[in-house]
């Protein structure tokens, strides 16, 4: 009794000296219960725990300010978006409704209505918290042009600097008015150098099927790498190659207001995303969702959140969404359960028997699922099994493609982690005369030389040829930097590594080397330092460890 009162007692001081007590609650209201399980959900890490406590506190939705905000994102982080509306709804003329979140569900609403007249008074309230963070500025400079765009039928010019975003914007507000511009638009977007545009092939064919260009989409798709491409494209291919192109319009169309401002929600979904922000992502990404429910691609993004998160449950729930007859997401859904068997019960091999004993099951497998076995072993270093599949693989390729000089690399990079370099040499050397100019292939084909001593000053050439294209990624900075440390050059070597190790500080190989380089110009203490943050990297092998340690006892060799 004694413990339970102190408890009480901590509540209440805890409630009283913070926001989650509202100044207008009389005294008299007060009850321990519903505080403690209020505190409960705030607290909680789980998103289905905390919104079992809010549904058992509802009473605090006209006690406490903050109640009614933290309960709405709570729903529809957990996809009750109609939920959340409904209650904003019922409580919409009371103080505890003045929040962004609010007034953003009521014009998701109305964006669904097509009450777009309606939305221009809650624009005006939502212009308030406009400035409480860059997000939210820019959510509502977005969704007031696409209002005046609904409303007035013509695309607006102000407002269009949102770099990359606006560029999106506006191919949909031209694809929304049907203009003869769309399809350059369109175009302009995926071939720019400034981002990853791929998704937007979808957009784009979607849009030359409505116009029954079918010509134009087959072509198209013939060009499209399937085994470097995400589930939609993959998705479109397969309904173009099989001449069902009523699909598209199923899940998208850009003269429907919904499936646009759904689309943007699910661009602001992944900004959060990548600043690791997964609740806010996840709300996003619901209300993207609730306005194209159709549109069961999207779903992709909620399970990576999710994985990330290790909600497991999560994700299971949502891999049941996917239609089970189709190949492309029953393999998607296999690979994502073999994953969460290797995260959730580290269990490496029992996730590999999974995988294996689900591909077993298919006849004829498809290329890229053929491809991902291969992937799935080279990841997990069983070099020997990712050959067998890459070989397989390659059997079923137009051996002049693009697609078959990638694989012709991965196999020749298996055969190298395996020590066979006749063979790793004679494929990556094969890929190269398929696509000459490939920095990546001549950056590892290049290096591989220079691990053996072999033919140095062509590797050297590869490398730098390799350079001239990709000026600057890290690894292949390395690799330059190394050649001519090997080539007795350390001042040349000096100034590549020292720009390696800056781009990427904690790559145990750049430490490795940049050390070496300092030791030979007699940087001795430096190059110590160097040495020891490679021996404590969690990436380091054992050998390399071995090494070093070495190295650290004795320096470098200078026999």
């Amino acid at each position: 009794m004694i413990k339970k009162f102190k408890l009480t007692l901590i509540i209440v001081f805890f409630i009283y000296q913070t926001s989650v007590y509202s100044k207008t609650t009389e005294v008299k209201d007060f009850n321990p219960k519903y505080l403690s399980r209020y505190l409960s959900a705030i607290i909680s890490q789980n998103s289905e725990e905390s919104l079992k406590h809010f549904n058992s506190s509802k009473i605090l939705i006209n006690k406490h300010d903050d109640f009614l905000k933290k309960y709405v994102i709570s729903l529809t982080i957990n996809g009750q978006v109609q939920k959340s509306i409904n209650i904003i709804k019922q409580n919409k003329n009371k103080n505890n409704s003045e929040f962004f979140e609010a007034k953003l569900l009521l014009l998701v609403d109305n964006f669904k209505k097509k009450n777009f007249k309606e939305n221009i008074q809650l624009l005006n309230e939502l212009k308030r918290y406009r400035d409480y963070g860059d997000y939210n500025y820019i959510i509502y400079e977005v969704l007031k042009n696409f209002n005046d765009l609904f409303f007035k039928k013509e695309v607006n010019l102000k407002n269009k600097n949102f770099g990359n975003l606006s560029l999106i914007n506006e191919v949909f507000e031209y694809c929304y008015l049907n203009s003869p511009e769309t399809n350059s638009k369109f175009v302009n977007l995926i071939n720019s150098n400034s981002g990853n545009y791929k998704r937007y092939l979808f957009f784009y064919l979607n849009n030359l099927i409505k116009k029954n260009d079918f010509e134009k989409a087959i072509l198209i798709s013939k060009d499209i790498n399937i085994l470097e491409s995400n589930l939609l494209i993959q998705q479109s291919k397969q309904w173009i190659d099989n001449s069902v192109f009523a699909k598209f319009d199923n899940f998208f169309s850009c003269q429907n207001e919904s499936h646009i401002v759904s689309e943007f929600f699910f661009l602001m979904s992944n900004f959060f995303a990548a600043d690791e922000n997964f609740e806010k992502s996840n709300f996003y990404s619901y209300i993207s969702i609730y306005l194209n429910p159709k549109f069961y691609f999207n779903l992709t993004h909620l399970i990576s959140n999710y994985l990330e998160t290790e909600n497991y449950e999560k994700v299971k729930h949502l891999l049941k969404k996917f239609d089970e007859e189709d190949e492309i997401y029953q393999w998607y859904k296999f690979k994502i359960i073999s994953k969460i068997i290797y995260n959730n019960e580290e269990d490496l091999n029992k996730s590999l028997i999974f995988i294996e004993d689900k591909f077993k099951n298919y006849t004829n497998p498809s290329t890229k699922i053929i491809n991902d076995m291969a992937n799935i072993y080279k990841r997990n270093k069983e070099f020997k099994k990712s050959i067998k599949y890459y070989s397989l693989l390659l059997g079923k390729l137009n051996n002049n493609s693009e697609e078959y000089a990638d694989v012709l690399y991965r196999r020749g990079s298996s055969y190298e982690r395996l020590g066979d370099h006749k063979s790793s040499d004679n494929d990556l050397m094969l890929s190269l005369s398929i696509k000459p100019n490939e920095p990546y292939v001549l950056n590892y084909l290049g290096y591989s030389w220079l691990e053996r001593s072999y033919k140095i000053q062509e590797a050297i050439d590869m490398l730098n040829k390799a350079y001239s294209q990709k000026k600057n990624d890290p690894y292949i900075i390395d690799s330059v930097g190394w050649g001519y440390y090997l080539l007795g050059d350390y001042i040349n070597a000096e100034n590549f590594l020292r720009k390696a190790i800056q781009i990427m500080p904690e790559d145990p190989i750049v430490n490795d080397h940049y050390g070496d380089v300092l030791w030979k110009l007699n940087r001795k203490v430096q190059a110590k330092y160097y040495w020891e943050s490679a021996l404590n990297s969690e990436d380091s092998e054992n050998e390399m460890k071995i090494n070093i340690s070495k190295k650290l006892l004795q320096g470098l060799n200078e026999g």
